[in-house]
């Protein structure tokens, strides 16, 4: 009995003698058949109310034991093999956890994964395609078509995927409405209900009658008078106690009415039953009737806790008993301060389970532990829970043991919270299997799960001050490990790093790892356009938000270098021979060193840049490390250069970038292409002779043709106005390269939807857009049938045309499965252009433009051409946009929203240009007009992308000057009003609305609080570890760029203007809030005022984050006590909060001036801008806490919440006192098959003494006191009999109880507790 709160003893080969295979002690012994035919002729719980003989598991009998079921009924299997279906029985509800249809989140991910599957499938047939395609076309017609066959179901299949989804994300914003289904339905085949109905009346009215005129406490009397029913199958039962639960899902309130001395019998009956369908139902049936803390103290004065031990102990084969009786303590975490109400011996059950590796509930049970430890640690402490937490986090066998750290996390962040840990650094374990070298070969899965586990501890404040304690051990010997000569172990580690400090790696990464030389001018430049793109963002976000990701980065990278990460990939590069895994080392540190010098100081990053030790390896001559060093030198200077040249090339086509920059959605109308290959100015010959090179000349099957020539040749030479002369009147060229695209020839709009056939659309694009360039082309295009043929089939589809055709070029299936829809892109590219409108007004395109935009059911075709015209020219185009913004349906109203984004936020303004003649001042005028839109997710679409409008002055000002109303948004439209104190022009306009005042009370008194939440909430969210999902619609990209960052703060926007920081004067709001700094800067017990004393900080950090709002902190000498914060305060949390307040008070000068009286270093811009990322002078004072006292084993040394006093409990009888004796020996592994013997052999002479149900009690607060694994616990319980639990439950006569005893002993005893 002396097992303590550390990791369980191990087991010895003698006990597995004697509990292997999880089998009952009882079973073991020379008596064993006697005592078996005992527990026969006790075998029933409930002899006076008979449920039926103990049925067959529920679970088919293809699930494993232990497996989740969705039914609590007996299957009967014929011997043909399949279930019949009972027509009496209800199927509609759930009977194992879901509680009714399965959630919209877990609809949403099962449809992503469907989404990913199939977007796989997709990719592979394109590349196979592409393959193919490049082969000889009739050695591949057979595979082509195969594989065009996969990629058209797989392109349907990802179509119906993405509506569902939609509809799913769309129906799952929407409140809940109570479900349709006729509660009668639950009765089938039971007289509660008759099924007589008229006939007259639709399934969906009736539904509605009997639903308005059931009465529920009628059905709740009949169904619990119907489990009075004595003698009736498991199945009669189970069915009852659905419906039940079924009435308490349609009316949540009934269970606040409970006759529970009615309710509570007929509950206990059932748990009394031999039958562990039944037991289970009465389980899920009393979870269901939970309401609040006082109805958990009823249902506990069911005795439910002795049933739920007992259930829990139960082996293998009663899984769903077990299943459910675990579901049943785990509701109790579901009611407020429902934890006080778990007893401890139920806790201990359940820690006994979590230690049991063989259990299939030891999963849930740790899940259940790590959730009862946050809100109550003093009762895991007490119960030994934390010993099974910190196996499983060192096993790595559990996939969620990153939620099992934070529950350790939690406890880590407070100091009175810490001294329930017995040493503090149960999180290091984590490190170990990448540090023992003994453990690193061979367990490939467990290093995945610790790469995991340490990416989640380290992205939390308190597991990075766990980590970095004495003096950064942890971290040291991590990269160390890097010399380890396992390559699976070291690939992690650098995957590891480069989660952790949130590198993302070039879209080359892959070539580059393969050892493909890209050292390419063009190549690289094309393939890092997605680098530049994040580049392009950051530099525009840069200057209206403040990253916490990227101070917290900062922050991680400064703690790996100052922990030598530089130099154990120095020395990984020069001692693997993997050149895959030196290559990736090489990357990562060249990544390392552009980080820090852009994050870091420029005192810490200077001297990082020199890579000292490579360099004194290079300069030893002879020797075999000089050439590697020289190498890798070599191979980071070329990346580095590489990178640099891509940013270069990238910033020239920026504006085509941030165009690319608008709508996952949208058509993939190619933007303006990259510098051509071929010069403007070749010789007549070398014309000619690329001409003949692109076989259109020698052949008409464009199958031949050599696609990339001839787009060469279009974005190239043609530009030329003599070669475009000599290619439409010297030769054919031009003639069959447009002929192509007439829809007519049936060429280009029957070629397959597929991705290498999007060349066809580029090509097309390009002639267009060379075309139009000089006037010989524009005489060419005007003339040509291909615009005339392209009318003619969008007349079409306008009514009033009279036009018709048996099978329309644009009918769903050919937008859909052919390249029809690329014609839209061309039109797209004539759009862009004056005198391209001019050719499409002179065949009345734009007629046919607003009849679309009218057409029933053909939002697939509105979509398309709305991503692909160009609305940059003010023509009919803008007014054909307009009207989809407002009178087409609901989801072609946003999509339409999204597509202003890029006009209204693009970068095409000049420094000389205004911003009219920029053209963003229509598309801002179109989002405000979309503010008043009827659906609120319209609205906010519209506030979110004129927020990003207001990043920018002079389009906050023009926003503020249309005068938008926001007041009916609510919530919706706060940002966006917030943005508008940037400018004196927004606060007069908001100080006349009275807008100014309100906010700042409703900030000062409450918002301020929940201002920490939310930002908390987002950096948590930013640095979440989740798996790639496709995005499934533009909104949520728009959110996700969000997370992360500062969110909008009233005092920083007000801050902005001189009459802002006045008002802010003269209120003294600032004051108070550097009051309740100075006076609560160490509160570490208080979670209200730690609270505030967070939301103090982020007003005072946000307000010196502004220019004009430096002076405040001046004024106040508020930094000093920040910083002060930051070294010294006893909590993580705040001591973090702290730090990124400091980030934020850098970004202005005078703030960064101040932080230098303290020793505190910014990093800086090229031009001395601080760019918010701080340090302090000495990393270790960041991380210094008080030293935790040494926790004696003595009891009044401990917590008081953990002092409690050892119970023995004795009786005068000595058999009984032996019989106690021996069960408290059952703790002890060294005592355990002794004391197992005796006790069978007691129980074998005096059969009697296990009927007592005193001694019954005092065993139950033995099996409360003290730890024992599962098995013992279930060897106890099955020495007695099996008729005691009715005898205590329903308090019937104790009979042939052995009394020499007072039960009232037993309860003072537990009193000591």
């Amino acid at each position: 009995m002396n097992q303590s709160n550390g990791p369980a003893s191990s087991v010895t080969p003698t006990q597995n003698n004697i509990f292997r295979h999880g089998r009952s002690l009882s079973h073991q012994g020379p008596a064993e058949t006697s005592a078996a035919r005992e527990g026969q002729e006790a075998r029933s719980l409930a002899n006076a109310l008979v449920f039926g003989p103990r049925g067959a598991s529920l679970a088919p009998s293809g699930q494993g034991p232990g497996s989740f079921s969705a039914d609590l009924k007996t299957v009967s299997t014929p011997r043909a093999g399949t279930p019949r279906a009972d027509p009496g029985s209800f199927t509609g509800g759930d009977y194992f956890g879901t509680d009714g249809a399965t959630s919209s989140e877990q609809r949403q991910h099962e449809l992503r994964d469907k989404i990913n599957k199939e977007t796989k499938i997709k990719v592979g047939s394109e590349n196979l395609l592409e393959a193919l395609i490049s082969k000889n076309a009739k050695q591949t017609k057979d595979q082509r078509q195969k594989v065009e066959s996969e990629l058209t179901s797989s392109n349907r299949k990802l179509q119906e995927l993405n509506e569902q989804l939609e509809n799913e994300i769309e129906r799952s914003k929407r409140p809940a409405t109570p479900v349709r289904d006729r509660l009668s339905g639950l009765f089938q085949g039971s007289p509660l209900k008759s099924p007589i109905r008229d006939e007259r009346l639709s399934q969906d009215q009736f539904s509605l009658v009997e639903q308005e005129s059931e009465s529920p406490t009628f059905i709740l009397a009949e169904l619990l008078q119907a489990l009075e029913s004595e003698g009736m199958q498991p199945d009669y039962y189970v069915d009852r106690a659905n419906s039940l639960v079924e009435l308490f899902k349609r009316y949540p309130t009934l269970k606040y009415d409970l006759a529970w001395p009615i309710f509570g019998l007929r509950v206990q009956t059932m748990l009394l039953s031999e039958s562990r369908e039944v037991v289970a139902a009465g389980y899920r049936v009393t979870r269901h009737a939970i309401a609040d803390r006082k109805s958990l103290k009823t249902i506990r004065g069911l005795n439910t806790d002795s049933l739920v031990i007992l259930s829990l102990i139960k082996e293998s084969k009663a899984s769903i008993e077990r299943e459910q009786a675990l579901k049943f303590v785990r509701a109790f975490l579901d009611v407020k301060d429902g934890v006080k109400e778990l007893s401890n011996a139920v806790i201990r059950t359940v820690v006994s389970i979590a230690e049991h590796h063989e259990d299939r509930l030891r999963n849930i049970s740790l899940l259940t532990i790590s959730e009862i430890l946050v809100r109550d640690p003093a009762t895991i402490v007490t119960a030994g829970g934390i010993a099974p937490l910190a196996d499983a986090l060192v096993e790595g066998s559990y996939h969620g043991s990153d939620s099992l750290a934070m529950s350790f996390l939690h406890l880590l962040d407070k100091p009175q919270q810490r001294d329930y840990l017995a040493s503090g650094h149960e999180l290091e374990s984590a490190f170990t299997p990448f540090t023992d070298p003994l453990t690193v070969h061979g367990h490939e899965e467990k290093l995945k799960s610790s790469a995991k586990l340490l990416a989640a501890i380290l992205k939390t404040w308190p597991g990075l001050f766990t980590a970095v304690s004495k003096d950064f051990s942890a971290i040291k010997s991590l990269l160390q490990s890097l010399q380890y000569p396992v390559p699976i172990a070291r690939d992690l580690i650098l995957d590891l790093l480069f989660n952790v400090l949130h590198i993302q790696p070039p879209s080359w990464t892959s070539s580059f790892l393969a050892g493909r030389r890209l050292t390419t001018y063009g190549r690289v430049a094309n393939l890092s356009a997605d680098t530049t793109e994040r580049h392009l963002k950051t530099e525009r976000e840069e200057g209206s938000s403040f990253s916490l990701v990227d101070h917290f980065t900062a922050l991680l990278l400064a703690v790996f270098i100052k922990s030598g990460l530089v130099a154990a990939l120095s020395d990984l590069i020069a001692d693997t021979d993997d050149s895959m895994l030196r290559r990736k080392a090489t990357l990562l540190l060249s990544e390392v060193l552009k980080l820090a010098d852009r994050c870091l100081p420029t005192a810490v990053s200077a001297n990082l840049q020199a890579l000292p030790k490579l360099l004194e390896e290079s300069a030893r001559e002879g020797e075999q490390e000089s050439s590697i060093s020289s190498g890798m030198i070599y191979q980071l200077d070329s990346v580095n250069r590489t990178l640099q040249r891509s940013d270069l090339a990238s910033k020239a086509q920026q504006s085509a970038t941030a165009a690319r920059r608008v709508d996952p959605n949208s058509s993939s109308r190619p933007t303006e292409p990259a510098k051509s290959k071929l010069s403007l100015d070749i010789d007549e010959l070398q014309f000619r002779s690329l001409l003949l090179e692109t076989q259109v000349l020698t052949t008409a099957n464009y199958l031949k043709w050599k696609w990339d020539l001839i787009n060469d040749l279009v974005e190239g030479p043609l530009l030329n106005s003599k070669r475009l002369e000599e290619s439409i009147k010297a030769s054919k060229f031009m003639k069959r390269l447009v002929g192509f695209f007439r829809p007519f020839k049936y060429k280009f709009s029957d070629a397959r939807n597929t991705k290498p056939n999007q060349r066809y659309v580029r090509t097309g694009c390009a002639l267009m857009r060379t075309l139009l360039k000089n006037q010989e082309g524009i005489a060419y295009l005007t003339e040509s049938k291909l615009l005339r043929q392209l009318a003619e089939c969008l007349a079409q589809l306008d009514r009033t045309s009279g036009l018709t055709a048996a099978q329309p070029l644009f009918s769903p299936y050919r937008v859909s499965e052919t390249l029809a829809g690329g014609y839209f892109a061309l039109l797209g590219a004539l759009s862009s252009d004056p005198k391209g409108l001019q050719m499409i007004e002179r065949w009345r395109m734009i007629n046919m433009f607003y009849h679309i935009m009218e057409l029933d059911g053909r939002e697939d075709l509105i979509r398309i051409l709305l991503s692909n015209m160009d609305f940059s020219l003010d023509s009919h185009l803008r007014v054909m946009l307009s009207k989809a913004l407002t009178s087409c349906p609901k989801s072609v109203r946003i999509y339409s929203t999204r597509l202003l984004r890029k006009y209204a936020t693009s970068a095409t303004q000049g420094a000389g240009q205004s911003m009219s003649q920029g053209g963003c001042e229509w598309a801002i005028r179109l989002l405000v007009t979309q503010l008043y839109d009827p659906e609120v997710q319209v609205c906010e679409t519209a506030v979110q992308i004129l927020e990003e409008v207001c990043n920018q002055r002079a389009r906050l000002e023009y926003v503020v000057r249309c005068r938008p109303a926001l007041d009916h948004l609510g919530a919706i439209g706060a940002p966006l009003l917030l943005r508008f104190l940037s400018t004196s022009l927004g606060y007069q306009y908001l100080h006349g609305l009275d807008y100014i005042t309100q906010e700042m009370d409703d900030w000062f008194l409450g918002r301020n609080d929940a201002y920490v939440t939310l930002v908390e909430a987002s950096l948590s969210r930013a640095l979440m570890v989740l798996p790639e999902q496709p995005k499934s619609s533009a909104e949520e990209q728009l959110r996700s760029q969000e997370y992360g960052t500062v969110p909008p703060h009233f005092y920083r926007e007000l801050t902005r203007t001189v009459e802002g920081c006045q008002l802010l004067r003269d209120s003294g709001h600032f004051d108070a809030f550097v009051a309740n700094i100075r006076d609560r800067w160490d509160e570490h017990e208080d979670s209200e005022t730690m609270l505030k004393l967070k939301g103090s900080l982020w007003a005072v950090g946000n307000v010196g984050s502004m220019e004009l709002g430096a002076s405040f902190l001046e004024e106040t000498d508020v930094v000093g006590w920040v910083v002060k914060i930051a070294t010294s305060s006893q909590v993580m949390t705040i001591r973090g909060t702290a730090f990124l307040v400091l980030g934020l008070i850098s970004r202005s000068l005078h703030g960064m001036e101040i932080l230098t009286e303290y020793g505190w270093t910014a990093a800086t811009d090229h031009v001395g801008g601080s760019l918010g990322y701080c340090l302090p002078p000495y990393l270790q004072d960041l991380f210094s806490m008080e030293p935790r006292p040494i926790m004696s084993q003595a009891p009044d040394q401990l917590p008081a919440s953990l002092r409690q006093k050892q119970t023995t409990v004795l009786d005068a009888d000595p058999i009984v006192a032996r019989i106690l004796s021996l069960a408290g020996d059952l703790g002890n592994t060294v005592l355990t098959k002794r004391a197992a013997s005796d006790l069978f052999g007691i129980k074998t002479k005096a059969p009697e003494l296990f009927t007592s149900v005193t001694l019954f009690r005092q065993i139950m607060l033995i099996l409360e006191k003290h730890n024992f694994r599962l098995p013992v616990r279930r060897f106890l319980i099955d020495l007695f009999d099996k008729t005691i639990m009715r005898r205590i439950v329903l308090d019937e006569d104790y009979g042939n109880d052995y009394e020499p005893w007072d039960p009232g002993s037993v309860s003072a005893g537990s009193q000591q507790r």
